[in-house]
């Protein structure tokens, strides 16, 4: 065996240790914050956080936008703070707070994910070609897939900020289908909290929205399936062209 080859032998083993250790670190620190959730009173560090905002003034709005950002990457609850931001900046000031503090920090997240584990998943769906052709699937077609799960009330925001960044997706589609797709929920969930009593009973989960929040939920759901067809439709072309792709390559070979 040549020295180069021993080279290129010690490089790829070098690399796949420190895929090994960024995917470690990303799994304590998921582990960390999930325990925090469950041990810790987040919501009522998150209402404390709200209520101390309402004595800063006009710089109000742009702290929790702030805050909002942290709490994307860290986990916290971000219905708490959209439905605060109702509460305390009214409709249209809360609305633009959380737009952009949830748009930061979905950006956020998603890089965090896509430097610490994005090459240590492609080295394993490598071999698999249906996850192949979905993680292609979502590449392929991002700016319509992300918009459309920014828009479905099932897959929960936090998770998915993270689970898009190990996927092929552009940071530009990812960021702009985002945009897009968070606006509708911002909006409905920033003029729930306009009607909440108090911060206590957005704590509490003590907001109703009526039928609007209804037919948004309704509205959602459907969305759900779509994005799901989307994908399921993308996804079997990719792997349809893959599996032309190698038994072209297999007879060129013979």
């Amino acid at each position: 065996m040549t020295a180069e080859r021993h080279g290129e032998m010690d490089a790829h083993s070098h690399q796949g240790k420190r895929g090994t250790a960024k995917l470690i670190l990303l799994l304590v620190i998921v582990i960390a914050i999930a325990a925090s959730l469950l041990l810790l009173p987040m919501k009522q560090y998150v209402l404390a956080v709200l209520q101390w905002t309402a004595t800063l003034g006009s710089w109000a709005p742009v702290f929790v936008a702030a805050f909002y950002v942290a709490a994307c990457v860290f986990f916290l609850p971000g219905s708490i703070l959209t439905l605060g931001a109702g509460f305390l900046f009214g409709l249209w000031t809360g609305t633009i707070t959380v737009w952009v503090g949830a748009n930061v920090g979905a950006w956020a997240a998603f890089l965090v994910g896509r430097t610490i584990a994005r090459d240590w998943v492609s080295k394993k769906i490598a071999g698999n070609p249906k996850f192949s052709a979905i993680d292609e699937a979502v590449g392929r077609e991002g700016l319509k897939i992300v918009t459309l799960l920014r828009l479905s009330p099932v897959v929960p925001f936090n998770l998915l900020n993270y689970a898009l960044g190990l996927t092929k997706v552009s940071f530009t589609n990812y960021a702009l289908g985002t945009l897009i797709g968070m606006l509708p929920a911002s909006i409905m969930y920033v003029y729930l909290g306009t009607a909440a009593r108090d911060l206590a009973a957005i704590a509490a989960g003590e907001v109703e929205g009526g039928s609007a929040q209804q037919i948004f939920l309704f509205a959602g759901l459907v969305v759900t399936v779509i994005v799901v067809t989307v994908v399921t439709r993308v996804a079997r072309k990719s792997l349809k062209e893959a599996e032309a792709a190698a038994g072209h390559s297999a007879g060129a070979g013979n």
